[in-house]
């Protein structure tokens, strides 16, 4: 049940039962429980930190609630905050799940194996509870355009039937070179996108290391781009941190550690992000998304912007 069409567009869904997920954060190494709840139409995504007390500890999934943007995507409402939600925001939205009551028991959501496979799997395997209530949709009528004053990142928003987005993500990486990814609702997002891992730079991993960011990484949730060849003390210094043995770097520029599902992984990666980062808007949209060199800060301010034309101008 990869697929949106398999679904009624015109009906609100939510998951069929509870589905739960534990393990480290990946920036923050800390231990967490989430559980997957069903929730009543017109509800949204609502996270709720059960691990403390006082208040209702909620959070909506609304870009006005994007406090961080520091390599992940955190929400905070008060002193209530949760880290790291696009992965399981981007398999909540494209398979098409308007309503669900996350319950999370720490401030950062399991990294798992660094995609939103098991998330979607898990979902796709019961699929979904058709609600008595009809679908909310932004729909984009005119081409919106938003850029990134400290960079080149741009993000283009056209009017289209469905919703569909092309990114281009480009490093200036001989090894990553430019990569393009395509996601629109006829495809199997479980099968295509959700799949596909988070990456950093061999360069990245010591000076993440340094801010104490990537605490919950092990390698087996990551791949490591290597421009350059990798010394052998470099690799037995990897190993010993992560407590991995026989690393090396692949011909194709790429550490060992894992194999790649597609030549394009990274940027299919990339799109799952985005779409994590669009579920954000608060309702599906109608519209064509085409990213350049997208990261967390762009996205979000772009769905900020999306919702400040269609949603809050009309309060």
């Amino acid at each position: 049940m990869g697929r949106r069409d398999r679904i009624d567009p015109g009906r609100q869904h939510t998951v069929r039962r509870e589905y739960g997920f534990e393990g480290k954060g990946l920036h923050t190494g800390l231990f967490s429980q989430i559980l997957i709840c069903p929730a009543a139409a017109d509800s949204g995504i609502v996270f709720q930190r059960t691990d403390l007390s006082g208040g209702s500890n909620m959070i909506r999934a609304v870009a006005e609630n994007v406090k961080l943007t520091e390599r992940s995507t955190t929400l905070a409402c008060g002193p209530v905050k949760v880290q790291t939600a696009e992965h399981l925001l981007s398999a909540l939205y494209c398979l098409g799940i308007d309503n669900a009551l996350i319950k999370i028991s720490g401030d950062e959501a399991p990294i798992l194996d660094g995609s939103a496979k098991p998330y979607a799997d898990a979902i796709s395997a019961d699929g979904l509870l058709e609600q008595d209530a009809s679908r909310k949709y932004i729909v984009v009528d005119k081409p919106l355009h938003y850029k990134d004053c400290n960079s080149d990142s741009e993000i283009s928003i056209f009017p289209s039937d469905s919703f569909e987005i092309d990114i281009t993500a480009d490093y200036g990486s001989k090894v990553f070179g430019i990569q393009k990814a395509h996601y629109d609702s006829g495809m199997d997002y479980a099968a295509e996108i959700a799949l596909c891992r988070t990456f950093c730079f061999l360069r990245e991993v010591e000076y993440l290391l340094s801010l104490d960011l990537i605490k919950g990484g092990d390698l087996s949730n990551a791949i490591v781009v290597c421009d350059t060849p990798v010394s052998a003390g470099t690799l037995a210094h990897l190993e010993d941190i992560f407590g991995i043995k026989g690393l090396a770097r692949v011909p194709e520029g790429y550490l060992s550690n894992v194999k790649l599902h597609f030549d394009n992984e990274c940027a299919r990666h990339k799109l799952l992000d985005v779409t994590g980062d669009f579920a954000l808007a608060g309702y599906p949209l109608k519209a064509r998304i085409e990213a350049y060199k997208p990261g967390h800060g762009i996205n979000t301010s772009a769905v900020r912007y999306l919702r400040e034309q269609y949603i809050n101008s009309a309060k």
